[in-house]
């Protein structure tokens, strides 16, 4: 074992009693096999478990909820291997091999990243159209929860570009207090009988921000027509 860290709410610092567990294992390549073949004795160091799975996303990994409701998830990594982005706190590090990723911590997006979010709401937009003229209202409210997905973080983006990764969870805590009300009230009409008042908030909200938006895309006005497009239909 070479280092023993933790990221997301932990690492930033900002969890609570609510807080999942992001616990990081680095080990050396040479020793990931025998690391792996023995997480479970780790797990069950703590206490029982309820339900256990192993899976593997952004690195093998063991998602844990203990008889107490804790849950923890388990991510073994190497140097070859490890992921940055986020911040991270380190419990364990004897060599300050940790030092060698400092300068990977944050929660920016990249300006490609912010591109596809942006065309990604006037697509969903789109979509949703479609499916409203059909009358499906019940793939129509999840056409208008995947825009605010991807309005949330171009709205981050914006405001507070250092947390843009972190998506809806952080809204409330990163974004102007008046921004936060206008989701909120857009956020209580996707329903299934009210979504058309939802995406009329939604137009609105687009309509206040898009010359800025307009100005980051100095080079693809293909992305902005369309969004001007469904931002009128939209608020019809």
């Amino acid at each position: 074992m070479q280092a023993i860290f933790l990221k997301g709410s932990m690492g930033r610092g900002e969890h609570d009693a609510h807080s999942d567990i992001d616990l990081y294992c680095l080990v050396n390549e040479e020793d990931k096999e025998k690391f792996l073949s023995n997480r479970m004795k780790h797990v069950h160091a703590y206490r029982d478990t309820i339900l256990m799975e192993d899976i593997f996303i952004v690195a093998p990994q063991i998602i844990a909820i203990y008889d107490d409701m804790l849950h923890i998830d388990l991510f073994t990594v190497t140097k070859e291997s490890f992921v940055g982005g986020d911040h991270f706190d380190v419990l364990y590090d004897p060599e300050n091999v940790m030092d060698a990723f400092l300068h990977t911590q944050g929660l920016t997006i990249s300006g490609e990243q912010y591109r596809d979010d942006v065309l990604d709401v006037a697509w969903f937009l789109y979509q949703y159209e479609q499916s409203a003229a059909r009358g499906n209202d019940i793939w129509s409210v999840r056409m208008l929860t995947n825009v605010v997905n991807h309005l949330g973080r171009v709205l981050l983006f914006r405001y507070t570009p250092e947390r843009a990764a972190l998506g809806l969870k952080t809204l409330e805590r990163s974004l102007p207090e008046s921004v936060v009300l206008e989701l909120e009230e857009v956020m209580e009409f996707i329903t299934p009988r009210k979504h058309a008042q939802a995406v009329k908030r939604i137009s609105e909200l687009l309509e206040q921000e898009v010359e800025w938006m307009q100005a980051q895309f100095a080079e693809d006005e293909q992305i902005m027509r369309f969004m001007r497009l469904m931002i009128g239909v939209c608020g019809e």
